[in-house]
Order: C-alpha cells, then sequence, then structure tokens
C-alpha cells in the first residue's frame, strides 16, 4: 500500500512540475506574440508612412522641377529632336 502512495505521490509531483512547466511557457510564448505583434503594427505604420512620402516624392512637378534644376534636362521640341530612320541614319 505504502508502494502505491508513493508512486502516486511522485506521479502527482512529477503532474505538477510539468503544469508548472507548461504554464510558464505558455506565458512566455504569450508575450513573443505580443511583441512580435507590437513590431507588425509598428513596421505597418512605417510601410504608410514610406508609402506616402513615396508618393509625395514622385509628384510629377516635383520631378519635373528636379530634371531641370540637377539633370539641366528641358522638354523635346522639334527643334531638337533627330529622327533615325531603319537603316541607321540621322535624319532632322
Amino acid at each position: 500500500m505504502t508502494r502505491l502512495n508513493l508512486v502516486l505521490l511522485l506521479a502527482v509531483l512529477l503532474s505538477a512540475m510539468h503544469l508548472v512547466q507548461v504554464q510558464y511557457e505558455s506565458r512566455r510564448l504569450y508575450t513573443e506574440i505580443e511583441r512580435a505583434q507590437g513590431d507588425a503594427r509598428r513596421l505597418e505604420i512605417e510601410h504608410e508612412r514610406l508609402q506616402v512620402e513615396k508618393r509625395a516624392q514622385a509628384t510629377p512637378l516635383r520631378v519635373e522641377r528636379l530634371a531641370k534644376d540637377q539633370l539641366q534636362m528641358r522638354p523635346a521640341t522639334p527643334a531638337i529632336t533627330q529622327y533615325v530612320s531603319p537603316d541607321g541614319r540621322v535624319q532632322p
């Protein structure tokens, strides 16, 4: 009888220790999930901010101003346009 009681006591203790370990792991994983979700929210906000900035940088007026100021580009006119024929000769 005492042998059975000792075995049952050992089983209860092992079960309790395993339960504590599982609860600890569960809490650790829950906090890791919360942290990952917070990171995902921050990345999503950053992505949206970058998308807005990209749209602001790519406006036609800004692109045209940069082309004129930094690249010294000018609009194409018939006076400066050269046409290339299929045989490779340049035609005015």
